[in-house]
Order: structure tokens, then C-alpha cells, then sequence
């Protein structure tokens, strides 16, 4: 069993940024794919950014393509997501996940065990 504890959420006004962590508990990450996510009100939960076991090889939905950076710290069992230029459309709660697979993409489907949130909002 692992645990997933997300952190660095809060309201930033646009153009700014965030740090987000994703520290896990229970069982290593260290060689697991990560990702986060996100939901908005009323709409679905949608991909943000992967990162493979070892931070070689990285992913981002088209949104947070050239604006958010996802790394890890297999020492400290953590993923982070470094979120900058923010946008009221970034406005949701972000989510980390253990994906299943390394093969394991962009859907929510795909990723086994989740953290519980964290709100991120962004003023106009």
C-alpha cells in the first residue's frame, strides 16, 4: 500500500507561480511512473505531466507544455510540479498518481493510486 500526500496548492494571481509536491509514504516510487492531474468544476479529470521512473523522460498535456516542469526526488520519495505563468484556466485541484505500468499515459484509468488534492486558483 502507498500513500500519496499532495502539497503547495493555494491562490496565486495570474502570471505566477506554484510548486507543487506529491510525497508518498508506505512503499517506495522509485520505480514507478508519476503523474498529475487535475479536475475543474463540472469538467473531467484531465492529464498534466508524467515523469518516468528515473526523471529521464518527461510528458505534458498541451496546456502546461512550456509553463510547468514535473521532476522527482527518488531519495525523498517525492514528485513535484513546478507551475509558473499560471492562468485562471489553471484554476482546479491537482492531483498525483502511481501509475500501474511504465507504459501508462495519459489516462486517469492507467494510475493505481492517487493523493487527495490539492486546490490550486489562480486570480484574474
Amino acid at each position: 500500500q502507498v500513500q500519496l500526500v499532495e502539497s503547495g496548492g493555494g491562490l496565486v494571481q495570474a502570471g505566477g507561480s506554484l510548486r507543487l509536491s506529491c510525497a508518498a509514504s508506505g512503499r517506495t516510487l522509485s520505480t514507478y511512473t508519476m503523474g498529475w492531474f487535475r479536475q475543474a468544476p463540472g469538467k473531467e479529470r484531465e492529464f498534466v505531466a508524467r515523469i518516468n521512473w528515473s526523471g529521464g523522460r518527461t510528458y505534458y498535456s498541451d496546456p502546461a507544455k512550456g509553463r510547468f516542469t514535473i521532476s522527482r526526488d527518488n531519495a525523498k520519495n517525492t514528485v513535484y510540479l513546478q507551475m509558473s505563468s499560471l492562468k485562471p484556466d489553471d484554476t482546479a485541484v491537482y492531483y498525483c498518481a502511481r501509475a500501474k505500468t511504465s507504459r501508462a499515459a495519459g489516462n486517469a484509468d492507467e494510475y493505481d493510486y492517487w493523493g487527495q488534492g490539492t486546490q490550486v486558483t489562480v486570480s484574474s
